[in-house]
């Protein structure tokens, strides 16, 4: 898969170096589609080209256009697909299962393709790179840790544009009954486990 190697090339000089969203969440979350591609009926090469292209564009958290971010990458990435001779169909496959992967965008996607690359993606966002991703965001966001008042939102709606560990109850902790795949579902479970082994400890301390 020499196209694979390039695309990945081109893809390392334009990411820039967010570190939730950097060339390390992309090769995480290939490598995430790579695992799940084998106990799938599917093509991996399309799988894979989704990976590397998902977060072409990536609008900070505090940016209005931060829910576009996966609209304008499944555009940008169309441009690159044709450099590689995908037809119109493959680079329609690939662009959408990009523009549908996102969270915010809060759509199943219709094609294995894309299901395998909204689990990969989300399982990034689980497990102990997840609870790093958090509060590497956090720290870029200038978000306090907690709510000292009620900090595992027993009362109140998670507000993770105030306080990080509000983001678990208002999405992390969600991402395990929302996977599409037998595998991906599986592997959310384990890694799901390890944000409430953290909360659990967090409780403790505070």
């Amino acid at each position: 898969m020499r196209i694979l190697d390039s695309i990945k090339e081109e893809i390392k000089k334009r990411i820039e170096n967010d570190p939730a969203h950097d060339f390390d969440h992309i090769m995480r979350v290939y490598k995430n589609a790579q695992k799940i591609c084998k106990k799938e009926k599917v093509n991996e090469k399309f799988v894979l080209c989704a990976a590397l292209l998902h977060d072409l564009i990536s609008h900070p958290k505090s940016d209005k256009r931060s829910k576009m971010s996966s609209i304008e990458s499944a555009k940008k990435s169309q441009s690159i697909l044709q450099q590689y001779g995908f037809s119109t169909e493959e680079i329609s496959l690939i662009s959408d299962a990009i523009r549908d992967h996102s969270f915010s965008q809060n759509k199943i996607p219709t094609t294995i393709e894309g299901k395998i690359l909204q689990d990969a993606d989300r399982l990034d966002a689980l497990g102990a790179i997840g609870i790093a991703r958090v509060f590497a965001t956090s720290g870029l966001l200038k978000r306090q840790f907690y709510n000292m008042d009620d900090p595992f939102c027993k009362k109140r709606i998670p507000d993770d544009k105030i306080w990080a560990v509000d983001h678990f109850f208002k999405k992390l902790l969600k991402l395990e009954s929302m996977m599409n795949t037998k595998s991906g579902k599986e592997e959310a479970k384990k890694r799901t486990k390890i944000l409430k082994e953290f909360l659990k400890q967090l409780k403790h301390e505070i």
